[in-house]
Order: C-alpha cells, then structure tokens, then sequence
C-alpha cells in the first residue's frame, strides 16, 4: 500500500520559514507527479506547487518568490520551503502524488500537517 508522510508544519511568526517534507512509500515504480495543496476551514483545496514534470514547477500567484518546490526522487519525496510566511498561509498542507506500480497509476495524499503563522 502507497503511503505518503508529511512532517514539518507548526506555529511561526510572520516572516519566519518553515520546511515540509514527504516521502512516499509502498512498492512505487515511479512518481508521475508530485504537488501541494492546503486548505483552510470553509475553502476548497487549493494548489500551492505543482511539478508535472522533470523540469516544470508552477506555483500559485500567492506564493511566487517565496514558496520553493523540489523533489528528491531517489528517495521519492518532495519538499515545500516556505519563507517569509504571511497570516494568510495558515492552512493544512497536504501532499499529492500520482504514483504508478507497475502497470497501474494512482493518486494517493498525505494526511496533512497543519501550518500556522501568528505573532
């Protein structure tokens, strides 16, 4: 069974960094894709970065200049870098991954880590 953790939210002052992580496991052949989401209570999930192929990794307009995506793919993990973090990034962030094994393709998340941003 394809699992994905995350690990690495938590309370910051606006302005500091925080660094998720999350790593995929399970018997995966191959990533397709990787990206991250959040979500705050009443809202839709929404994408934060998305990397759908080796080189190409889009942001939200919101983040731009301050969020970094990248992927580890020998260890199958994606990683967010959020700095200068602003009251409006407080959300639950969660992990996607579209993961093939063997002939079958699948999307899985992660169960979310909470990130909050406040003086």
């Amino acid at each position: 069974q394809v699992q994905l953790v995350e690990s690495g939210g938590g309370l910051v002052q606006p302005g500091g960094s925080l660094r998720l992580s999350c790593e995929a496991s399970g018997g995966i052949s191959r990533i397709n894709r990787m990206a991250w989401y959040r979500q705050t209570p009443g809202k839709q999930r929404e994408l934060v970065a998305d990397n759908r192929d080796a080189s190409t990794i889009n942001y939200a307009d919101s983040v731009k200049g301050r969020f970094t995506m990248f992927r580890d793919n020998a260890k199958n993990a994606a990683y967010l870098q959020m700095n200068n973090l602003k009251a409006e990034d407080t959300a639950v962030y969660y992990c996607y991954a579209r993961v093939q094994k063997l002939i079958w393709t699948n999307d899985y998340w992660g169960q979310g880590t909470q990130v909050t941003v406040s003086s």
